[in-house]
């Protein structure tokens, strides 16, 4: 056999796989994986370019969407994993508060317009504030079993401002605080249902900046 004459077609050979797999190469690479930040992020209420959809049911920026957080919540506290406890609830906290300005936002434009569309969304308002301090209240109580009493008085603090202090939930934080020893002074009055219902939950509390304080 002749050495000679095989080489060159060795090195032919050679080359002309080379050539074959940098055509191919192209195509492999626009083969990507999943990036980890398409996963859905609370909507900044503030940033009027952001259309994403808002209606359907595995959307974050829903009733459905908060709501779910909370189940995850629950379930996170009965492991006792408390900090993915915190996370799901400061992260409901923060949708049911961007529900209740926008919901705050549409009675304003339609007051004096059109008084029932105006009055709905009042409601609506009304019922995701509530919901927003309820998942404020739960985030206090996982604060303190953490041991971190310098995040839950804050957050206490403000469910009793935007709450009142005669309904449920502004007693129930009042008594937290008094638990604490952050107050000294005992609240016991139980507030008649009148009360209650003309002191609903304020759309624009401090509550509702969404931020673990």
């Amino acid at each position: 056999m002749n050495l000679s004459a095989t080489l060159p077609i060795f090195r032919f050979t050679s080359l002309a796989v080379i050539a074959i797999l940098s055509f191919l190469s192209p195509v492999n690479a626009q083969v990507q994986l999943p990036s980890s930040s398409s996963q859905p992020q609370p909507i900044d209420p503030n940033d009027p370019n952001n259309l994403r959809p808002t209606g359907q049911n595995n959307s974050l920026l829903s009733l459905e969407g908060g709501q779910r957080l909370m189940t995850e919540a629950s379930n996170a506290v009965s492991s006792q994993n408390y900090d993915v406890a915190a996370k799901k609830l400061q992260e409901a906290r923060a949708v049911f508060n961007q529900l209740s300005n926008f919901y705050q936002d549409l009675n304003s434009s339609f007051s004096g317009i059109d008084n029932r569309v105006a009055d709905a969304q009042r409601k609506k308002a009304l019922d995701t504030a509530q919901m927003r301090d309820e998942a404020t209240y739960q985030l206090a109580l996982v604060h303190r079993a953490q041991n971190k009493p310098e995040l839950a008085v804050p957050l206490l603090v403000q469910i009793v401002k935007s709450q009142n202090p005669t309904r449920d939930l502004g007693k129930k934080a009042y008594q937290q605080l008094l638990e604490l020893g952050f107050v000294d002074a005992p609240f016991s009055r139980g507030g008649s249902s009148t009360s209650s219902s003309s002191s609903p939950a304020s759309p624009a509390s401090p509550a509702s900046s969404g931020k673990k304080k």
